[in-house]
């Protein structure tokens, strides 16, 4: 008799369930006498059952027969309410997300917790969404025995490159005059630019094909998600913003370059199979939650000659080539994985590898992955000695106030301990410096989800001891 179902659910968008297909992978190797069940949006996995998981897939609709249903475990990977309904009523040996229970709503899971502490205050987190959703589930060193396989470079594509050109927001995407730019220099080139996009990129493709001119094939609009997926494999190249068809193009094996435009973080959301190319500004601002400018300034350093020399370049698949590139005012980065499976994204040409103040932040990010991943996971993808080190060279400054800022909340953590319930407010996260920011973000979901309760703040206070005990003084 087989066991109790596993139950996911993901009700979000297409790329937010492209980027649960690794977690889907990881829970058929840990249940392999498990079916797994997946609760998503029908327009969206119909379309991708070629790609997915071997799994059984439910719409939204059958969340009250579900939460019938016993479970060997459920994880909550949407923010619905109908979401957190289906997960607290649901009964199950292991939970993960959000759930609602007792007229309340609350996370379970020190991973889920810490994905909430992110929503405006993502600067300095270098964890991907697709690691995110499994790490409180699945075991770090099945994350390490993962083997991805190689991209596939289409060869009988007759040089199409795919031009993806909306996203989900304005600011995410080039305009049709950079589009058509684009196309003009890649037709130059001798390849052949198509441009895709779905009925909303409609209006956007025909205004780049009036500008263009020139005989770029427009198939915006024209095909199904199954048909889509098949175009993609037709490619040689899909050059895209960060949107839900580029992680579809990456799970195809399809070659990524990702134009990380706007209020988007590429450690968070870049293509994750390992090989993908992500090309962003050097901006101070970038990796942003929210754009605070009167325009997306990271936009001006994207060229449209420069980015054709790029995807000549990248399908030349001579290394040598990019590792030789400087890109005032932009790097090149590609995805790969750290030494414990995680998602790391390394820079490829020059200036990014250059030590200089705009990568610095680089650094913090990698500080505070070692501390989260030592701390919630008991891994090692870097000791936090050794990653402290490579931030105070980096960034002497912010390893010098590091300490006594720790100290700071570690005294008004005490405070709260002592004062009891809520003493210290709904935004105390935000009375600490950016640079400490990951982790009083984590505290301030922490402490909440257990209602400010003693031993929430007991737990808050060892969480900082670590991060002490790992700083010189």
């Amino acid at each position: 008799m087989k066991n109790p179902p596993v139950l996911v659910i993901q009700m979000q968008r297409l790329g937010d369930l492209v980027l649960s297909f690794p977690l889907l992978g990881w829970l058929k190797m840990r249940y392999p006498d498990t079916p797994i069940w997946v609760v998503a949006e029908p327009v969206f996995f119909k379309g991708l059952m070629t790609l997915s998981p071997e799994v059984t897939y439910f719409p939204p609709e059958a969340a009250p027969a579900l939460a019938k249903e016993s479970y060997t475990a459920v994880i909550n990977l949407s923010h619905r309410p109908e979401a957190a309904k289906l997960a607290g009523a649901a009964r199950t040996e292991e939970l993960y997300g959000l759930y609602q229970s007792n007229g309340a709503t609350r996370i379970k899971g020190d991973w889920h917790l810490y994905r909430a502490g992110l929503t405006h205050n993502n600067r300095h987190n270098a964890f991907h969404w697709a690691d995110l959703n499994a790490l409180d589930c699945i075991g770090t060193s099945m994350l390490q025995k993962t083997a991805w396989p190689p991209m596939r470079y289409a060869s009988g594509s007759e040089g199409r490159i795919g031009l993806f050109l909306g996203a989900s927001e304005q600011d995410k995407h080039p305009d049709a005059v950079f589009w058509a730019a684009f196309a003009e220099k890649l037709l130059a080139a001798g390849f052949k630019p198509v441009l895709l996009g779905g009925k909303a990129e409609m209006p956007l493709a025909a205004r780049t094909a009036a500008i263009l001119k020139a005989p770029a094939l427009n198939m915006a609009g024209r095909f199904s998600l199954p048909e889509f997926v098949e175009v993609l494999r037709s490619l040689r190249l899909l050059v895209t913003p960060d949107t839900g068809p580029m992680h579809v193009a990456a799970w195809t094996g399809t070659p990524t370059l990702n134009l990380s435009l706007g209020p988007v973080s590429a450690w968070e959301t870049a293509p994750f199979p390992p090989g993908h190319f992500v090309l962003q500004s050097t901006l101070s601002c970038v990796g942003c939650w929210r754009c605070k400018h009167p325009r997306p300034y990271c936009h001006d350093q994207f060229s449209p000659a420069r980015i054709a020399s790029l995807v000549r370049m990248i399908l030349s698949r001579t290394p040598t080539a990019l590792s030789t590139l400087h890109l005032p005012g932009q790097r090149l980065l590609q995805s790969s994985r750290s030494t414990a499976g995680l998602f790391r994204l390394v820079p490829l040409d020059i200036s990014g590898k250059k030590l200089q103040p705009a990568y610095g932040r680089d650094f913090l990010r990698r500080f505070w992955q070692a501390y989260f991943f030592h701390t919630l996971a008991d891994g090692k993808s870097e000791s936090l000695h050794t990653a402290f080190s490579a931030l105070a060279t980096a960034m002497p400054a912010i390893a010098e106030r590091l300490p006594a800022a720790s100290l700071q909340l570690s005294r008004i953590l005490s405070l709260g301990l002592r004062k009891g319930h809520h003493a210290l407010g709904d935004s105390f996260w935000l009375q600490f410096p950016p640079f400490l920011r990951p982790l009083t973000g984590y505290l301030q979901q922490a402490l909440s989800n257990e209602d400010y309760s003693r031993p929430a703040y007991a737990h808050a206070l060892k969480l900082v001891e670590t991060l002490f005990a790992a700083l010189p003084r």
